[in-house]
């Protein structure tokens, strides 16, 4: 595990459908409960680590992650947990008119989810400020599409449960 990561809100919502706790059916890919043990495992190690939390200091992934997330959600828990430790880093990033994050030309031309510029931008300022980058997701198979061009500009990406994602990925790709 590296020392702090950007989590993407599909990690959050597939651990929290796997978690013990949780007492109501949430909608979560992917719904192979073996895979989502996987992802929550990952999400325990992040919470119980000396690991940081990397977040925009407007705080739109975090309302990101509260309208995906009930409060007593295991997913929410983690994050609040985080917070209530003061183990967040808070990144200043830039926003364009649409209130998305905002990305150099040649990433922008990429990531076309607009909804995961912030999580990108907050991803390339961790890097300018502590040498590493890291995105953690689980079911978004757009990461790989993005992959290469995103390591050109030093995010990283750590697939929770990769083989399964890249062959989502690679099923997406033939379509």
């Amino acid at each position: 595990m590296k020392d702090r990561y950007v989590v993407d809100t599909n990690v959050l919502i597939a651990a929290t459908a796997a978690h013990h706790t949780t007492m109501r059916v949430i909608d979560a890919t992917p719904v192979d409960v073996e895979l989502r043990n996987v992802i929550k495992d990952w999400l325990v190690e992040f919470e119980s680590g000396d690991v940081r939390m990397l977040v925009d200091s407007d705080l739109k992934i975090f309302d990101e992650y509260n309208g995906a997330l009930n409060h007593n959600d295991y997913g929410r828990q983690v994050v609040l947990s985080k917070f209530s430790t003061a183990a967040v880093d808070f990144l200043e990033i830039e926003y364009d008119e649409n209130g998305d994050g905002v990305l150099s030309q040649a990433l922008s031309d990429v990531v076309h989810d607009r909804a995961d510029r912030k999580m990108v931008a907050t991803a390339l300022e961790a890097h300018t400020q502590f040498g590493e980058g890291c995105i953690a997701f689980a079911s978004d198979t757009d990461w790989h599409e993005w992959e290469a061009k995103l390591l050109e500009h030093s995010v990283l990406l750590e697939p929770i449960i990769e083989e399964w994602s890249r062959q989502k990925h690679a099923e997406k790709q033939a379509r």
